[in-house]
């Protein structure tokens, strides 16, 4: 049997097992679930009698070593961070690797020394980055291999709460790191381009800053944008567009509420807060709020921000449980957004039959004979529940699909690599559509950029 390793147990590995595991015979796979917890590697593995699980610590060489070695093919669903230990062991023993992730520079450094021995090490093939990739990269070639030039390309992808789930006043629950979700848009201004001309907002007006978009079936969304839209310009060969901009979705009124917390200071990083571990909740709004003898915290607050009491961004924020004197955030030395984490946490946890929601929207403009045109496409996947999330379909599957059709010498590239070409995307984008993680496209007359000038 071939050997598929999959290295870490988390969130995202639960949908790509079951994908090997109903393929493991036709195409003769042997999984292998590798994970520093053996019972969660054992929750993934079932009693599926081709599918195992060992413990597998990727700071310990000699296993990990071991563990990829004796691979056909090695998957790593571990943070980022991590990955480049295993690469490195999948270099010195002829291995190709799959991760969803963004190419580090480490990562990137391997380049030539993978190509020279004729592997592959594919890189962001998951949701965003990867589903996006492959989607954006269809058209625009669609477009040039027909004569166009493309005007403009704006990309936006959320992890949101489906619909029948949407049970509190933010319409939004945690459907990946939590962590990322609240720093976003930290560490320099985000950056795009519009009409030839390059913009930046600071992140203090990030969340003031947003588009609207309109999906069929699922009403209305805003988007803020990513840090840098610019990221990948060169790499789809868009170094002559005039507009640029990649996005964050958000259900409308996310980001109006979200820069409450960005205003006070809550989504600091960069310090710790004493006696962190004995706060309580209330302490820890009041910590960010003006002394006052008299007035409450609320009070403070609702002053400071120029919050109405009968304003819905009131009610969202006592929502969230924010004044309780009795509850405590029982970490020590934590920063800011460690506590606005737990905080938000306790609320937006999926419940175990809760289903999340992927939103992508890409928007082309080109000129073609004269004529400007526009193609916008959308994607909407919804999850079955807790474990089977779209997060971890949209993620999941792509990683999956890639890792065999590799295994299956299906593939010709060589070198650290991500899905950006027609051999990879094609195939991928078309059995996704098995899964039913569909594009549906709009022609219409060129827009231009954001008519109503909302992010300009």
């Amino acid at each position: 049997m071939r050997n598929i390793l999959v290295i870490g147990a988390g969130k995202s590995t639960a949908v790509l097992i079951k994908y090997f595991q109903d393929k493991s015979i036709s195409e003769n796979l042997c999984i292998i679930i590798g994970d520093i917890s053996l019972q969660n590697a054992e929750k993934l593995a079932g009693d599926h009698p081709n599918t195992k699980a060992i413990v597998l610590d990727v700071f310990d060489g000699d296993s990990r070593q071991k563990a990829i070695s004796e691979a056909d093919i090695v998957i790593s669903m571990l943070p980022a961070r991590f990955h480049i230990e295993v690469a490195k062991d999948c270099l010195k023993f002829g291995k190709n690797i799959v991760t969803a992730s963004y190419v580090s520079p480490e990562m990137q450094e391997l380049h030539e020394d993978v190509k020279r021995k004729g592997l592959l090490f594919m890189n962001e093939i998951g949701v965003d980055p990867g589903i996006d990739h492959m989607s954006a990269m269809q058209v625009i070639d669609r477009i040039r291999n027909k004569g166009g030039k493309m005007i403009l390309f704006e990309s936006f992808t959320g992890g949101l709460v489906a619909p029948e789930s949407d049970s509190n006043l933010w319409n939004y629950k945690f459907t990946w790191n939590p962590r990322n979700v609240v720093v976003a848009g930290q560490g320099g201004a985000a950056k795009f381009l519009q009409e030839g001309a390059y913009k930046y907002i600071p992140y203090h007006k990030l969340f003031r800053r947003t588009e609207f978009l309109e999906v069929e079936g699922y009403g209305k969304f805003e988007a803020y944008a990513n840090r840098n839209s610019l990221k990948y310009q060169s790499i789809y060969g868009l170094d002559d567009i005039l507009t640029l901009y990649r996005g964050t979705i958000r259900r409308v009124g996310f980001s109006r509420a979200w820069n409450t917390f960005v205003q006070l200071g809550m989504t600091a990083d960069d310090y710790t807060i004493e006696n962190s571990e004995n706060m309580s909740y209330r302490d820890f709004i009041n910590s960010f709020l003006a002394y006052s003898p008299t007035d409450s915290a609320e009070l403070k607050l609702r002053h400071y921000l120029k919050i109405d009491q009968d304003d819905i961004m009131w009610e969202k924020l006592q929502e969230l449980d924010l004044f309780n004197p009795n509850k405590k955030v029982g970490i020590a030395n934590a920063t800011p957004a460690q506590i606005l984490q737990k905080i938000l946490t306790d609320k937006w946890s999926l419940d175990p039959e809760d289903k999340d929601m992927i939103v992508m929207y890409h928007k082309f403009g080109y000129e073609l004979d004269g004529k400007k045109q526009q193609i916008d496409a959308t994607m909407v996947c919804l999850g079955e529940n807790q474990t089977y999330t779209a997060m971890a379909r949209t993620v999941g599957l792509p990683v999956a699909m890639v890792a065999l059709k590799i295994l299956n010498n299906e593939v010709s590239l060589t070198g650290v690599q991500i899905p950006i070409h027609k051999e990879v995307y094609d195939p991928i984008l078309q059995e996704l559509e098995d899964y039913d993680i569909i594009f549906k496209e709009k022609e219409r007359d060129y827009l231009g950029y954001n008519p109503d000038g909302v992010k300009g």
